[in-house]
This record gives C-alpha cells, sequence and structure tokens, in this order.
C-alpha cells in the first residue's frame, strides 16, 4: 500500500503542472475562439471569396503574354483576401501567405514582407513561409545589418528563434512527463544510471523550453514590429519634417523595425543595428 503512494501523487502533480501550463496559452486560446465567433461575413460569401482570389491569382501567373492585365488580376485578388481578413475577421497563416505572394508578385516588396511575417508569427513552422519571406528579403534596397551579439543568440539558441510556442510548449509537456516517469521508476525500483540520465536531461529540455515559451510571450506582449510599405521614405530624427534627417539615405519598403513610440502622424522606429529614426506612419504598417 505504501509504494502506491509515489505513483498516484507523481500522476496528480503531472496533472496540476499540465494544467498549470495550460493556462499561460489560455488567454491566446480564449481570443481565438471569440474572434471566430465574432460577426463577420457569411461562410458562404467568405468561401467565395477565397475561391475567387485563388482562381484571379491562378490567372494572373498564367497571363504571360500581358503583364499590365496580370497585374491587374493580382490586384483583385487582393482586395479579395483583404477583405476576408477584414470583414470576414479571419486570421490565419494560409491567408496571409497567400496574400504575401500576390502582393510580391506585383512587385509590392513592402507589403509582400508584412503579411509574409503576419504568417509567419501564426505559424514558423511554415517552411514555404521562411523560404519566400527570405526571397522576398533578399529583394529589398536596404541591406540593415544584424548585430553580432544578436546573430550568435540565433546561432546558438536556434530552437528558441525557429520553432512556433505551440511546438515548444508541446515538447515542454512530454518531456515532463518522461521526468515524472523516470522518477516513478526510480521509486519504484531503485536509482540506474539510464533513468537518472534520462530524468536529468528531460529536466533540462522542460526548464529550457518553458522559459523560452514564457520569454517569447512576454516579447511579443511588449514588441511591436513593422514594415515600412512606402517605396521611399525620409527618418528624422524627430516627429516633424523640419528636424534632421536620421540617415544618410532614405529607407526604403521592406525594412523591418521594431516601434519605440507612437506620436500624431508619426512612428519612432528602432532597425536592427539599434539605429533609430521617425517616419510618417502612412508610409509603414504594423505586423
Amino acid at each position: 500500500m505504501t509504494d502506491n503512494k509515489y505513483p498516484v501523487a507523481l500522476i496528480g502533480l503531472l496533472l496540476f503542472s499540465y494544467g498549470v501550463l495550460t493556462d499561460c496559452l489560455a488567454a491566446p486560446v480564449r481570443s481565438a475562439a471569440l474572434r471566430k465567433e465574432s460577426p463577420g461575413l457569411p461562410k458562404e460569401q467568405v468561401y467565395s471569396l477565397f475561391n475567387q482570389a485563388n482562381q484571379l491569382f491562378r490567372e494572373a501567373n498564367t497571363t504571360t503574354n500581358d503583364p499590365d492585365q496580370a497585374q491587374k488580376l493580382y490586384e483583385k485578388a487582393i482586395l479579395n483576401y483583404e477583405k476576408i481578413i477584414s470583414d470576414g475577421q479571419i486570421k490565419n497563416s494560409k491567408l496571409y501567405y497567400n496574400l504575401g505572394n500576390s502582393y510580391f508578385l506585383k512587385e509590392d516588396i513592402g507589403r509582400a514582407i508584412l503579411n509574409y511575417r503576419r504568417a509567419q508569427r501564426l505559424d514558423k513552422a511554415d517552411t514555404n513561409i521562411q523560404k519566400n519571406l527570405s526571397f522576398a528579403r533578399s529583394r529589398r534596397i536596404d541591406t540593415v545589418d544584424i548585430k553580432t551579439e544578436e546573430r550568435i543568440l540565433e546561432t546558438l539558441f536556434f530552437w528558441h528563434y525557429d520553432f512556433s510556442i505551440k511546438t515548444k510548449f508541446l515538447v515542454t509537456c512530454i518531456c515532463f512527463a518522461i521526468v515524472c516517469i523516470s522518477v516513478t521508476m526510480m521509486l519504484w525500483r531503485g536509482k540506474s544510471a539510464p533513468w537518472v540520465a534520462t530524468a536529468v536531461i528531460c529536466g533540462l529540455l522542460t526548464a529550457c523550453f518553458l522559459a523560452s515559451v514564457v520569454v517569447e510571450t512576454r516579447s511579443r506582449a511588449n514588441t511591436i514590429c513593422g514594415v515600412i510599405t512606402g517605396q521611399q521614405v525620409v527618418a528624422r530624427q524627430g516627429d516633424g519634417p523640419n528636424y534632421p534627417e536620421s540617415f544618410k539615405d532614405p529607407l526604403h519598403a521592406g525594412t523591418e523595425f521594431d516601434l519605440l513610440e507612437r506620436r500624431s502622424g508619426w512612428f519612432h522606429i528602432m532597425l536592427s543595428d539599434d539605429n533609430d529614426g521617425w517616419i510618417p506612419d502612412n508610409a509603414a504598417d504594423i505586423i
């Protein structure tokens, strides 16, 4: 009878901990559910707009002998995708990915990167999104260096930057479950090297991935990112056209930034090399 207390207690601890971890992500899940239930376009109209947009996109791709007509078809596809997002209140990675492709083929690099980033935010694991985003970035005019320290961190902690929150949360739960099983086996049969090693390794992985989930969740809450969508914009040292220019050259479409501050008609932005400036808010959009 005494031995049975340990597995029961550990199972209870596992269920309790799983509940705590689930609560950490409960708010985003509820928010997504509310968005689905919010009033929008009828389902039939959403499907119709989506099918029309896809058909227009395919027609534009096959219209190789008339570039102007192809551009008009891409524009119509974009209007349908954006109507689904705005009026239908539907936001998912596939929709933003299609929208990014349409903007890219329309040669609007800024809005292509903007929508690829929005798609990436919802699904980091999609390799097509990653590839198209990288290719769109390669077509930008501006080349802004990333700090050496950040490049090193992204290389060393690739799992933190490359895996989605859902993936990291799932790995956390699996590793914690293995820790509990390993501890249970040690209590039943005594300590042995394989079970101890498994418990230690999975315990470290649990701590690392849980920390990554917490850090990314807080970062998303505190960091607002954006993309310049105007073809060319002059960054200034203050929130007005009379301030001196921040950089020798203007910034161009597709340049990404972190938003530091908003004032009437202006964004205070920071680039990846830590240089900052003020730009008109109609020259950029928030991810």
